[in-house]
């Protein structure tokens, strides 16, 4: 996909990020191709909503993030809003999403730029709300303590319909979950939980989670719930710390909605879209989850090995039995050919075709190193 327009989205904490930016920078400007910096505050200013920061950058066909996954959800929520590509530099601790490192991101960019490239899609979500959430005042500065400022609640898109019963329909495209938690600590938060428009059960929580394959590897994962193949489309609903015998996690399809309505007796809800806080519900308010329409679409420079990942990023080659019986030997071959009756199935790619990356991996010129660490210091 030859690119036109590039938005950037950068970890400005992360040394390497910064040193890498003006790889990506210079690069633009060799291709005569539009750069723009986006998803960027001070303490003090306002953050934008994903369209508005998408009208800023120009509308760009990619946006390059560099930093680890919780950036690259930044620039997700706003590639999302034009069908923009997102390509994930990897400079994070996990690394479920990013896709180079750093010091391959300018080989990465011709790749993307000439053609070598593909694009993977993603099942995302979105939503409905009994009303347009909100966050009053001082509770944002609370929550988000030594976090920076908030996105702002997000926007009604144009179909919603007044008075019509099925609430409002927010510009919501979450790739991960949308967690619905409660507030005062001392408090868990009551909700009527519905599967497909029909009641599963009450529940008092410390919070519950809808999210998606991409998203079970995330908070889902830390509440005790599954691992989805990111091929995969459901929605995985997973109760945290809830106060009843049922606590298991359960997994719809990406057309069955899950309403969550805050009880009567309940406290007040914080509503948070890929780990960003965007209203406070109010007991008797709801809000439904369902897959979205709406795909992201991620670059991949060559076969992702979504299981080899899992082994490492998880260091699962710690366990016991490797320790005693050594490595386990495989059993398909990815370097052959697949026989017939296995060529329809998704096989692992040979090793050395895999694409994991190396977060320390960053071998760039010397005075831009400098230069990034004197930016941050």
């Amino acid at each position: 996909m030859p690119v036109s327009r590039l938005g950037l989205v950068v970890h400005q904490g992360r040394p390497l990020a910064v040193q890498a930016a003006e790889v990506v920078r210079e690069w633009c400007t060799r291709h005569d191709i539009g750069c723009t910096d986006i998803d960027v505050w001070k303490n003090q200013e306002h953050r934008r909503g994903g369209m508005a920061e998408m009208q800023h950058a120009g509308s760009p066909d990619l946006v390059v993030t560099l930093g680890g996954d919780g950036t690259f959800l930044r620039g997700a929520r706003i590639a999302a809003k034009n069908d923009a590509a997102v390509l994930g530099v990897d400079l994070g601790k996990v690394g479920f999403l990013t896709e180079v490192a750093c010091g391959d991101v300018e080989e990465a960019l011709e790749a993307v730029h000439h053609g070598g490239a593909t694009i993977e899609e993603r099942m995302t979500l979105t939503m409905r709300a009994s009303r347009p959430l909100e966050i009053p005042t001082g509770i944002d500065a609370f929550l988000r303590y030594g976090h920076g400022p908030a996105l702002p609640p997000p926007a009604v898109r144009p179909e919603t319909v007044e008075g019509d019963g099925w609430g409002v329909a927010l510009d919501v495209t979450a790739l991960n979950d949308v967690v619905l938690e409660k507030l005062a600590r001392d408090h868990q938060v009551s909700l009527g939980v519905y599967l497909a428009g029909r009641l599963l059960a009450s529940y008092s929580a410390d919070a519950v989670i809808v999210a998606t394959p991409t998203g079970s590897t995330a908070y889902s994962f830390a509440a005790g719930g599954p691992i989805l193949s990111p091929n995969m489309e459901a929605v995985v609903f997973t109760p945290v710390a809830p106060h009843m015998t049922f606590n298991r996690t359960v997994v719809a399809a990406p057309d069955e909605p899950v309403l969550l309505r805050v009880l009567p007796h309940s406290g007040q809800a914080a509503v948070s879209i890929d780990g960003q806080l965007r209203g406070v519900l109010d007991p008797g308010d709801w809000i439904g989850v369902y897959g979205s329409l709406r795909r992201l679409r991620l670059v991949r420079l060559g076969p992702t090995d979504f299981y080899g990942r899992l082994r490492d990023r998880f260091r699962l080659t710690d366990a016991p039995a490797t320790g005693i019986d050594g490595e386990a030997d495989s059993v398909f071959r990815p370097d052959t050919p697949a026989p017939p009756d296995l060529a329809h199935l998704r096989l692992p790619p040979p090793r050395s075709a895999a694409v994991i990356p190396d977060p320390v991996a960053c071998d760039l010129p010397a005075d831009k190193a400098r230069s990034a660490d004197d930016s941050v210091g």
